[in-house]
């Protein structure tokens, strides 16, 4: 008996680290647990079952250990809501880890390109519903990346079926055959796939790069181009009205683009442009051979047209001194302007028309509300109205159809928005979300009157005119036969059921996708997505970037729980949210933000039935879902009152829609640091920089304390907020002043010091702003500058005069889930 023991131990113990964690032997046997007991109860088990012990003499035998409470994931953990107020970590929060085994989860996609609102895929649609959380992609396809293995075969092997590109989670059958993961054809191993570059070996295909890395870019064949790739072409598009000049924009951009010309990407056909516009538009002919730019005035705005099509958009290098002459002289050209008026719409009627026949990019700068010629705007700010369904949609159906036209003709319009006043950004944005571009927007924005904003601009530009770019681009996404894919958001055109058009594409483009469970998963225990990013580099060649996820799938409520990405969810909702502010009414979509919160925990309650009824309980996974909804509900694109001025609602409905996850968290859940006590604890190193790293402290107004200084990461903007008895020492070592009284009331720039304090926090906010792409203004706030309303306003914790505390929201939820 023991002999056969011990070969069924020597057995089940070769199959024990094949377990999932999740796994167990017997109900009550958690591979989570210590091996002492693990061996006891298996050797019960097999050597007589008669005598197997239960769970609650093992217990009191081994020193009173629960196994009822190894067994349960960290992720399941109940949390009391109204009891546990300190739930934020103090450090910040990471997509949760797929509950796979090593290997796969060592090939999965990277969290930050791809994610899931679920890690855990319920088998059926009708185990979704009843976990009441939304089931979504959010995607960050075309970000820079530091590795990326590039593939030059000639043969790109895909599903003959599905179509999907070869990645490693399919299966080889044999050498010769591998199965699809999404839709589970057999095909066949090309010969050409049978050798590997990188080993130099023949006849291991399940080790080739593609089979190997998650992340993959193809260097396409001609199969995959409609017409030969295009050169990079920008045309830049510069309103000189009255305001614009004034505002002193002008300056700023040709200085940029004089700094950056050489480094705009391209190679030797790239392709520049420029337009100017007030009461006429102006072309500039800079055909190479002439001694100076020449300034083409086209003054009947109803019937536009191109004076001379051919020399407007010349090539970058044979016309570069000519280029340079006019980007000198364009900021002085109007100085002396009385024009007030703005025919936008013209002069985008004019821009389509010259980038048609190649593609490319038009950048457009505004600084008003347009009013001549078609696309002309009334002001609809009323400061009453300025939640109103009917302004938070477009005025007019003229910028929409030019971004469709131009989407059509593989061009992107990105708009920077520069403006004292109301300029209906409603209707201004879907020349940008309908084409793939991108839209930036300087409120009160004065070269001299505003330097942050002046700043702000100069370092977007840098960005914005050096970053990557990705031409006549379409992105498709796939998923595992039973799973659909139904709604899109983003900045973008949906060209069929599952494919997307972005005339352009950049690193810092953010998509989310809804999804939903057709069809039962009963037949498999993993299922993939897969997005394929299909674009012309700057270089002229055709580029495909695969990411493909895998997730296991689950049966049980508790693992769909276990397994559920709040700040994806969160960012999905908000994305939900802003579609249902335009088509319904803000009060509708906060609502469905609310409800959201209440199902899914109502949910969850329901299912535990050892939990009080009386107190507010969350797994977990989802203790932070209340706070970060309440957050959302604060952020300016959902806020109540009429304090918020339209354009900045709109604007922060176009930025949900159109950032990646980590961005987008910022700015509805900002992270704030104490730093007058940066200390060597904890501090990581980074390249030959020591950077601190203080915790993370909840967004209220109680962790303040006036003897502090406190740094606010909003995403774009970081806030350092001093309070008024704040040491000496501080403000002196890291401000360069001698006492608070002296710090002035508009500082946006900390200087170097030689000092301990300076260097530990120029390296903490260093190494902040290294992580994102475009670069935050810094701005120092005292205690009683008025300021500070700005800083506060991001204090998501505290009650306003229109929103709950976090405490008293979380009595709402209570009392919505006890009705």
């Amino acid at each position: 008996t023991l002999l056969s023991a011990r070969r069924s131990i020597y057995c089940v113990f070769t199959r024990h680290d094949k377990l999932t964690p999740a796994g167990s032997i017997a109900p009550e046997v958690s591979v989570d647990m210590p091996k002492g007991m693990f061996f006891k109860m298996l050797f019960y088990s097999l050597c007589d079952n008669t005598t197997y012990p239960g769970v609650n003499q093992l217990s009191s035998t081994l020193g009173g250990l629960s196994l009822q409470h190894s067994q349960q994931p960290e992720s399941l953990r109940p949390v009391n809501l109204t009891q546990d107020r300190n739930i934020l970590p103090v450090s910040p929060v990471l997509a949760p880890v797929p509950n796979l085994n090593s290997d796969l989860r060592k090939l999965n996609c990277s969290p930050d390109s791809f994610r899931c609102t679920l890690t855990n895929i319920p088998q059926t649609q009708a185990l979704l519903n009843k976990a009441k959380l939304p089931l979504g992609l959010l995607l960050h396809p075309f970000r820079d990346l530091t590795q990326l293995p590039v593939i030059t075969s000639s043969t790109i092997v895909r599903c003959r079926s599905c179509r999907t590109y070869i990645n490693p989670f399919v299966a080889f059958i044999d050498q010769r055959r591998w199965k699809c993961n999404l839709c589970y054809r057999v095909n066949d191993v090309p010969e050409e796939f049978m050798y590997n570059p990188l080993t130099r070996s023949y006849g291991e295909p399940h080790k080739r790069p593609e089979v190997q890395n998650s992340t993959v870019e193809f260097i396409a064949s001609s199969d995959y181009m409609l017409r030969p790739p295009q050169p990079a072409v920008y045309l830049f598009v510069l309103d000189v009205s009255y305001n614009a000049v004034e505002a002193g924009y002008l300056t700023i951009v040709c200085q940029s683009l004089l700094e950056n010309l050489d480094k705009l990407p391209g190679d030797s056909r790239t392709r520049i442009g420029f337009i100017t516009f007030d009461s006429t538009v102006q072309f500039y002919n800079l055909q190479e051979g002439l001694s100076q730019p020449q300034m083409l005035i086209v003054s009947d705005i109803d019937d536009v047209f191109l004076p001379t099509p051919d020399s407007l958009l010349v090539n970058l290098h044979e016309s570069k001194e000519l280029i340079k002459d006019l980007l000198n002289a364009l900021p002085n050209m109007f100085t002396n302007t009385r024009e007030t008026h703005s025919a936008l719409g013209p002069a985008l009627q004019a821009a389509f028309k010259l980038m048609s026949p190649t593609g490319g990019r038009i950048s457009v700068f505004q600084s008003q509300l347009p009013s001549l010629g078609a696309g002309l705007l009334h002001s609809r700010e009323d400061p009453n109205q300025r939640s109103s369904t009917k302004h938070l949609g477009p005025a007019t159906d003229f910028y929409k159809k030019l971004a469709l036209d131009c989407s059509g003709q593989q061009t992107a319009v990105d708009l920077f928005l520069l403006s004292s006043q109301y300029s209906d950004l409603a209707s201004l944005a879907c020349m940008s979300k309908y084409s793939a571009g991108c839209i930036y927007y300087y409120p009160s924005f004065h070269h001299s009157h505003n330097p942050a904003q002046s700043e702000k601009l100069q370092k977007d530009l840098k960005r914005y005119l050096t970053r990557k770019i990705g031409f006549e681009a379409v992105m498709r996404i796939r998923c595992t036969k039973g799973l659909s894919i139904h709604t899109f958001h983003g900045n973008l055109f949906v060209r069929s059921t599952d494919l997307l058009s972005l005339a352009n594409v950049n690193p810092d483009a953010g998509f989310a996708v809804q999804m939903s469970i057709e069809e039962s998963l009963t037949d498999t225990s993993l299922v993939c997505f897969q997005t394929a990013l299909l674009y012309t580099s700057s270089k002229g060649e055709r580029r495909i970037r695969v990411h493909t996820l895998c997730l296991p799938v689950v049966t049980s409520l508790a693992d769909v729980y276990a397994g559920a990405d709040v700040q994806a969810a969160v960012c999905l909702l908000a994305n939900m949210a802003v579609d249902r502010s335009v088509s319904s009414s803000l009060s509708d979509a906060r609502d469905a933000l609310v409800n959201a919160v209440v199902d899914s925990l109502s949910a969850y309650i329901s299912t535990a039935s050892n939990l009080q009824q009386s107190t507010l309980i969350a797994p977990n996974s989802l203790k932070l879902f209340p706070l970060y909804i309440l957050a959302l509900l604060k952020q300016k694109a959902f806020r109540t009152g009429t304090s918020t001025r339209l354009d900045d609602r709109i604007y922060a409905m176009c930025q949900i829609k159109s950032q990646p996850l980590v961005h987008l968290m910022k700015m509805i859940h900002p992270n704030l640091y104490r730093i007058d006590r940066l200390t060597n604890e904890g501090t990581i190193h980074v390249n030959d920089r020591v950077v601190p790293q203080p915790p993370l402290q909840k967004l209220s107004a109680e962790k303040l304390t006036r003897e502090g200084a406190f740094l606010m990461d909003c995403g774009s903007i970081f806030y350092i907020w001093i309070g008024k008895s704040c040491d000496n020492s501080f403000i002196k070592d890291v401000l360069g002043y001698p006492n608070y009284a002296s710090v002035p009331q508009k500082l946006t720039q900390l200087p170097e010091l030689d000092t301990v304090s300076s260097e530990r926090a120029r390296s903490f906010i260093s190494w902040l702003r290294d992580s994102r792409p475009l670069s935050p203004v810094l701005q120092v706030i005292k205690d009683e500058s008025p300021a500070k309303t700005d800083f506060f306003q991001h204090l998501v914790e505290d009650r306003t005069e229109a929103a709950f505390s976090y405490y008293e929201f979380l009595l709402h939820i209570q009392q919505q889930i006890c009705k």
